[in-house]
């Protein structure tokens, strides 16, 4: 009798949680005519539908079934899934306004807010509506005072650059791994910035830096981090490597605002040193104005998203790059003989140099689109009842516009799942622009470091490559380009190569 009481209840509740579910979907449809998509079960929504080792796979394959514009449910909540170049475009660049706000992604409302040091203010990522105006507007304006764009920072690149060959020399062609040098190189560039000062590559409290950020984006890409962002309630009271997640950001964010109270100490109003002094003659400024932005939470927030952002995208995309090189040893080839050409190998390479060189940029483009660093974009949010095609998309909606479906589309290139610097490339060999280059995402919300990225990846890559030969230990076949973790970042499989001095 107890085993069919049981059962019966359990039965019930199913039932009213299917009624119940049902309902609330059809309201939300009839309220704003959101795109058609998979039907949620009860509380847990889509789950089902989706592989947390590659979400975007998983929205990728729904999209076959309901189109570039669907509607998928996070747990309870309804977000609309844009799964082609057009559909991001026309959201993101056309309908820009709408579509600027930023969305709710837990992992990074939690980044930004109870589990950190600092807990009321959200930096250049995550924020909305003035506050975001505001920090943009101040972070864009102190960066290019600072070179952002300008031949100082393209110095600073530029010698950043002879520090890294000079390491690399020191491995005398053993078999190492890139990883950290790469992040210390690269992050060296956004600490003479944010910092006002580089790193030896040795400096115990720089590696711990790097050592956090290392983790913080390996976490944002884990299962255990996209099931955080699925059911944030449930997951985040669990025991798991999410936790190590948080308390990387915890230190992470320890760490610079105690930097921010060394610079405090040390101010000169009359002769800022960087970006963090800026921010505190700011705020100095604006003391009076109650609700001014510019505050301790704002600094350590928008130095953490610029010194995080401004390290690991940047590096990452070096390593991974490398690995297709060494995967790829003609476009290496090919990529020295253009090097030889045009810059030869007594002078440093400069950012003049890049439009005598449209191979090199094509590789550089390819290499971008091929590894699709972050797929599912970071989401975007609406600002209100927006009509978008034949649907009504309600205002406040997280839309989530897959940069993966843009970079691989079909229609924009011929070969969307190979390596092929052909896609940037006329018939003539000049370099081509595709429309569906959009590593930056697009619109409003375009990454804020994109010139600078881009200068990074061609100066240190040509520097690398002006000096070395790209040797792997194991058979270029054995080697596996595919992600080692495909979640909100795609991560690189970990290898070895040989720097071969030329």
């Amino acid at each position: 009798m107890d085993f069919l009481t049981t059962t019966t209840f359990l039965l019930i509740t199913c039932v009213i949680f299917l009624i119940f579910n049902l309902t609330y979907t059809r309201k939300s449809q009839k309220k704003g005519r959101l795109p058609p998509g998979p039907i949620p079960l009860p509380m847990v929504g889509n789950i089902l539908q989706l592989n947390f080792a590659e979400v975007f796979k998983s929205l990728q394959q729904l999209s076959e079934k309901y189109g570039p514009v669907y509607t998928l449910h996070m747990g309870m909540e309804p977000v609309v899934v844009l799964c082609s170049c057009d559909a991001v475009k026309e959201a993101l660049v056309d309908n820009a306004e709408d579509f600027g706000a930023r969305g709710h992604m837990p992992l990074l409302d939690k980044m930004i807010a109870s589990h950190c040091l600092y807990t009321t203010f959200s930096g250049v990522v995550g924020s909305n509506g003035e506050r975001w105006k505001q920090m943009r507007r101040f972070s864009l304006m102190t960066l290019r005072n600072f070179g952002m764009g300008k031949r100082s920072i393209e110095s600073r690149i530029q010698e950043e650059a002879q520090f890294l060959t000079e390491e690399f020399k020191k491995t005398k062609c053993h078999p190492v791994d890139p990883t950290f040098f790469f992040s210390k190189a690269v992050s060296n560039v956004i600490c003479s910035v944010v910092f006002g000062k580089r790193f030896e590559y040795d400096n115990k409290e720089f590696l711990r830096l790097l050592g956090f950020l290392h983790e913080i984006f390996k976490g944002f890409s884990s299962c255990w981090g996209q099931m955080y962002n699925m059911f944030p309630k449930v997951v985040g009271k669990l025991p798991g490597p999410h936790n190590t997640l948080f308390k990387a950001i915890d230190d992470l964010q320890k760490i610079i605002g105690e930097k921010v109270k060394k610079h405090k100490e040390t101010l000169n109003p009359s002769s800022p040193r960087d970006f963090i002094d800026c921010f505190l003659i700011k705020m100095e400024q604006e003391k009076g104005i109650p609700q001014s932005e510019f505050n301790m939470e704002g600094i350590v927030n928008t130095t953490f998203d610029l010194f995080g952002a401004g390290t690991e995208t940047v590096s990452t995309t070096l390593r991974y790059g490398l690995l297709i090189l060494l995967k790829h040893p003609d476009v290496e080839e090919h990529m020295h003989k253009e090097i030889d050409h045009a810059i030869g190998r007594n002078r440093a390479p400069c950012i003049e140099d890049r439009s005598h060189m449209p191979y090199t940029d094509a590789v550089i483009h390819e290499i971008q689109r091929f590894i699709d660093l972050i797929p599912l974009g970071i989401p975007h949010k609406v600002t209100r009842d927006v009509h978008f095609r034949e649907f009504v998309i309600p205002k406040g909606t997280t839309v989530y516009p897959m940069l993966s479906a843009v970079l691989r589309d079909p229609k924009q290139f011929k070969h969307p799942e190979q390596f092929n610097p052909g896609h940037f490339l006329d018939g003539n060999g000049k370099f081509s622009r595709n429309d569906g280059y959009m590593p930056f995402s697009a619109g409003k919300r375009i990454c804020l470091g994109e010139g600078l990225a881009k200068m990074e990846l061609f100066l240190f890559l040509t520097t690398i490559l002006q000096n070395f030969s790209l040797r792997s230990p194991v058979d270029p076949e054995e080697l596996d380009l595919t992600p080692l973790l495909s979640g909100f970042g795609n991560f690189p499989r970990p290898y070895k190569m040989c720097f071969i001095p030329r």
